[in-house]
């Protein structure tokens, strides 16, 4: 990080070059232009997008075939893949292919939106929230309209609607989407070729991952055109190439004030580590307990280890002098132009100091946010239930998030998933959630004397769940089509708790709307439009889980007083696994070992570039400038962590899976013949 404190300190006027993840709307075009002397074309533009597709339960994906053919990591692919296991057929330890397109196997409850359109609606929401005198009437006018907003679009098109905020409430806008539903898992690898080296080796570079899977997406019982695709290159990509990131980067905070930043240090991520940490150690040791327990709780050990890991490093980075001096230093020059222009003072002058006083109220119950908790699937539904039956009542504007008319398909379509919930792990995850809040908050505490009554946790935690039957989706459906009546009749211990607990949650989430929210929305609002008065929109918002533009180069960084390489190869990841003598977590699929002399051991496996991404990016593709495929994002390393709240060209990279990769593996090892003639190959 040595040259970070440089390249931020010039971020307050200029962006950094590679650095960025764009709205299509507002792409980087004169800065590729003048850098890489290369044009961004709508027509470009239009292909990429629409090849571009967005994976509801956390990732990015892209078409790579005219017939919905979809490329996505395995880590993305992997909770579909779980929820489609049994005890007789583990896909993620065994992986999986379908040979003939009979055999696609359906997921049960992915959705995909591929973005259709975009629209800025800011001004629609700015005179509505215009009359406002606090900001518990803006925040509630702003609500109201974004609701109607996406309503009307929804109603209008057919496609899912929604508004997103974009540089901190400096704009709205309107993305609308085309949603799939039927999605079909054609293959993934084991998951020891995709995640070789574990848990030590995430986040790190040389990698030596298959990281990929390919699903396909159906409509009406059919493959769908998909013309807009990505051309698959073999050849992939090479060192200095310039490429591109299409892809949903999920959320950073490099636009967030001083005093947001110091509240994520020292409150926000260490009880978020501390939650995080006790789940990891609830779930080792129901997985100690057999077998079958170990293989229902890989997933979700894997993705929150994935998390203590990067959230870690952003603490790391928000503990770093450095890092917090330059951010300080930003927004003591940000807010002395505004200071300096009598027309921007009277404007914006107070909003930073605004959102600071929220950020000293939301302090005051921040406990209650992360452990208030019972860590269960069970309960999750039950909540959802009891608060859909009451919030539908409301007019759409006064319904919490997630409630709206616009929202309601996708709701229901998560709620009603076959998926299997095993009752043995939802106890010990009840359990040990339980003995945490109590630890944290004390015995005496509202929340825990209602779940407890007296009981201690494991007693609870197993009559909760040996009592409930909301593992069954058409008991879900039932109450839900029963509406409020039949959720207040019901005896399922579940719904019975859910219902007492749902007014203190509503009353945390009311006093958080009034204190925090409403304060620092209206103020952030106000900082997005001072950025734009005094810098321009020459800068990129933050992340939001929509589509974005990256690009950079292939280029290896310095590392530990050596050069990290722009690229591995199958003979790094067998040199790897035999320095560690083949044990776990270095060891390969019996497949891989064995099939050493089918491959071209000098073909790139993994490779980096400059381009700026963050979590979300998972399964982006990554773009040569004819617009083809040449590489799959699945990572960042150990130096990208801080990403979430700074960009560094020296040493920060994006990880990706090179084609020539994944072209030897499924041509040599797995044998796809069907995937690689559809993919040209």
């Amino acid at each position: 990080m040595k040259n970070l404190l440089l390249s931020f300190l010039a971020t307050a006027l200029v962006v950094s070059a590679d650095e960025g993840m764009w709205t299509f709307d507002n792409p980087p075009t004169k800065l590729i232009q003048d850098k890489y002397h290369f044009t961004l074309t709508k027509q470009w533009l239009d292909h990429v997008r629409l090849a571009s597709a967005r994976l509801n339960d956390g990732g990015s994906g892209s078409f790579v075939s005219p017939h919905g053919l979809l490329l996505t990591n395995h880590h993305v692919a992997r909770e579909q893949l779980q929820k489609s296991s049994t005890a007789q057929h583990d896909y993620i330890k065994d992986g999986f292919l379908a040979r003939t397109p009979a055999d696609e196997l359906k997921a049960p409850d992915l959705e995909v939106n591929v973005l259709m359109s975009t629209e800025d609606v800011t001004a629609r929401i700015e005179a509505a929230t215009k009359a406002a005198k606090s900001p518990e009437e803006e925040f509630a006018a702003r609500r109201k309209t974004i609701a109607e907003i996406e309503a009307d679009s929804t109603k209008k098109t057919g496609l899912r609607s929604d508004v997103v905020t974009l540089y901190n409430g400096g704009e709205y806008w309107l993305y609308r989407y085309k949603k799939y539903t039927d999605i079909r898992i054609v293959f993934a690898p084991e998951a020891q070729a995709a995640f070789f080296g574990g848990d030590p080796d995430n986040f790190t570079y040389p990698r030596y991952d298959l990281d990929m899977a390919l699903f396909r997406v159906y409509e009406n019982d059919k493959p769908i055109d998909t013309p807009n695709y990505l051309k698959w290159n073999a050849k992939g990509a090479a060192d200095n190439e310039l490429v591109f990131v299409s892809g949903n980067p999920g959320s950073t905070q490099r636009l967030d004030t001083l005093a947001q930043l110091e509240n994520d240090r020292d409150r926000l991520l260490p009880n978020e580590l501390n939650l995080i940490k006790s789940r990891i150690a609830v779930l080792e040791k129901f997985s100690k307990t057999g077998e079958e327990h170990a293989r229902q709780a890989s997933s979700d050990i894997f993705g929150l280890q994935n998390a203590l890991k990067a959230l870690n490093g952003e603490l790391q980075g928000l503990e770093n002098a450095r890092i917090m001096s330059a951010k300080r230093d930003d927004e003591q020059k940000f807010r002395a132009a505004v200071l300096a222009r009598p027309e921007l003072l009277s404007k914006y002058g107070t909003a930073w100091d605004e959102i600071a006083d929220a950020e000293k109220k939301s302090a005051s119950r921040i406990k209650e946010r992360f452990y208030h908790s019972t860590d269960s699937r069970f309960a999750g539904i039950a909540m959802q239930i009891v608060q859909y039956v009451a919030e539908i009542k409301k007019p759409d504007g006064q319904r919490l998030p997630g409630y709206h008319d616009s929202q309601l398909e996708s709701l229901k379509f998560e709620l009603f998933s076959p998926a299997p919930i095993y009752k043995d792990m939802e106890i010990a995850r009840i359990t040990g959630a339980l003995q945490l809040d109590l630890q944290e908050m004390g015995p005496n505490d509202k929340f825990l004397q209602t779940i407890l009554a007296g009981k201690s946790p494991q007693q609870a935690a197993n009559d909760l769940v040996n009592g409930t039957h909301l593992d069954d989706p058409a008991l879900r459906k039932k109450l839900i089509e029963g509406g409020e009546a039949a959720v207040s009749a019901s005896t399922d211990p579940m719904i019975v708790l859910a219902r007492k607990l749902d007014p203190m949650r509503r009353e945390l989430i009311k006093w958080m709307e009034d204190n925090v929210q409403s304060v620092e929305q209206r103020a952030g609002e106000r900082i997005g439009a001072a950025r734009f008065a005094v810098y321009g929109k020459s800068t990129y918002p933050d992340a939001t889980f929509t589509l974005r533009l990256s690009y950079g180069t292939v280029k290896g960084y310095p590392m530990n007083g050596t050069e990290a390489p722009p690229k591995t190869t199958f003979y790094g990841l067998f040199d790897r696994a035999a320095g560690f003598d083949y044990q776990p977590p270095f060891d390969l699929p019996s497949r891989i070992k064995e099939g050493r002399a089918k491959l071209d051991l000098a073909a790139p496996l993994n490779f980096v570039a400059t381009a700026d991404i963050i979590g979300g990016n998972s399964g982006s593709p990554v773009i040569n400038k004819a617009g083809e495929l040449v590489g799959l994002i699945f990572d960042g390393n150990i130096e990208s962590l801080v990403g979430n709240y700074v960009y560094d060209i020296e040493t920060n990279r994006a990880v990706a899976v090179h084609t020539a990769a994944m072209t030897e593996a499924l041509k040599k090892l797995y044998g796809a013949d069907r995937v690689l003639a559809e993919l040209g190959m």
